[in-house]
């Protein structure tokens, strides 16, 4: 008698394809938007309903990629795509002249990421499950570099603002602390690739569907088109501006920052939900810690290239905002536990300092 084997799972499932079908849909909505002349507002609300779409893709992507390298290298990974946008719109950007929308996105991307998304993914993760634990060592380690990142924030605007006599030379001393960050990032790669002891913690996640190259390709063709389509998204950013009467530094520093990262917002707070807090802890610190010691420093050596130098001497309002926020997450996530109501404190944070950025 013969046995019949038993069927295979499909590689595809009904939700994958209407993901596929939002976002071919959106982006061909932004690209009709964004050449055939409608208003501002419209293209700028379309081109962000494309992204919002395009993360979800890549959140998708990123949960097949989850369980086989770890929660580690999935942030990795998910950092260095999903910040592409912001380097494409910061390079354009900075030819275009525009270094206080540069600086201001970089400023505001980090807050996003660390008050508003960890914050609702406390927020979800909490309310749906009660405390939730992650691996606190590799949260230890991150917040350490994040505190070397926002110290080199600060260090050399706070060198011009009190007329030290670094002040003359802030394009050279932002180069040579623009190299010291990618050192200090590449050495760190091999602590964040790691996997912890307890990756057996997440076994009950559900078994990839796709191949780690299917999975690795949807994650790049969606990211690059994320960048297409943030490129949309600016392009209608200031006259949208212009027509809804918005500073253009709480544009920077809340509505680009968000809508480049929409990415992070999609993934985190749904991994949360999910209860897997370790993978949506490395999502979303990875990227705000992948601003700052390489979108960052990588825009002030490309801005060499362009008639438009950036330095790394940012406003004072901004260096304290992000300064104040590190030093709030670190007291929050070094105890590797997270409650619904710590997030609500993270969103209430970004909420004040938004305010105080709503008049310019």
């Amino acid at each position: 008698m013969t046995v019949e084997a038993a069927p295979r799972s499909s590689v595809f499932v009904r939700s994958d394809f209407m993901v596929f079908g939002l976002c071919a849909v959106a982006v061909g909505a932004a690209a009709v938007t964004r050449y055939a002349g409608v208003p501002s507002v419209v293209a700028f609300i379309v081109a962000g309903a494309a992204v919002a779409c395009l993360a979800s893709l890549v959140g998708r992507s990123v949960e097949q990629l989850g369980d086989r390298f770890g929660a580690g290298a999935t942030g990795v990974l998910q950092g260095a795509l999903g910040n592409l946008p912001e380097l494409f719109i910061g390079f354009f950007a900075l030819k275009a002249g525009l270094v206080s929308v540069v600086q201001s996105a970089i400023i505001g991307s980090i807050l996003s990421n660390i008050l508003l998304v960890l914050g609702l993914a406390f927020v979800a993760g909490g309310l749906k499950h009660g405390t939730q634990k992650f691996n606190s060592e590799r949260a230890r380690t991150t917040m350490v570099l994040m505190v070397l990142a926002t110290g080199a924030l600060v260090l050399p605007s706070l060198a011009q603002y009190v007329h030290t006599p670094a002040e003359p030379h802030e394009k050279t001393l932002s180069i040579f602390v623009a190299i010291i960050l990618l050192i200090v990032f590449a050495l760190s790669l091999p602590a964040s690739l790691k996997r912890s002891a307890d990756a057996g913690a997440d076994a009950h996640v559900e078994p990839p569907r796709w191949p780690v190259w299917l999975a690795v390709a949807m994650l790049a063709v969606a990211s690059g088109c994320a960048a297409l389509v943030s490129d949309w998204f600016v392009y209608a950013l200031e006259p949208a501006i212009e027509a809804l009467g918005i500073s253009q530094a709480f544009a920077g520093l809340v509505i680009v920052a968000i809508a480049g990262n929409a990415i992070e917002n999609v993934i985190g707070i749904k991994l949360a939900w999910k209860n897997q807090s370790d993978y949506a802890l490395s999502v979303i610190i990875n990227s705000p810690l992948q601003i700052a010691l390489v979108l960052a420093p990588a825009l002030v050596l490309l801005s060499l290239l362009t008639a438009t130098t950036l330095t790394l001497v940012f406003a004072p309002m901004l260096i304290m905002a992000v300064a104040i926020t590190v030093i709030a997450v670190a007291f929050i996530v070094f105890d590797g536990e997270s409650t619904w109501l710590e997030g609500v404190c993270l969103v209430a944070l970004y909420a004040i300092i938004g305010a105080v950025f709503w008049w310019g």
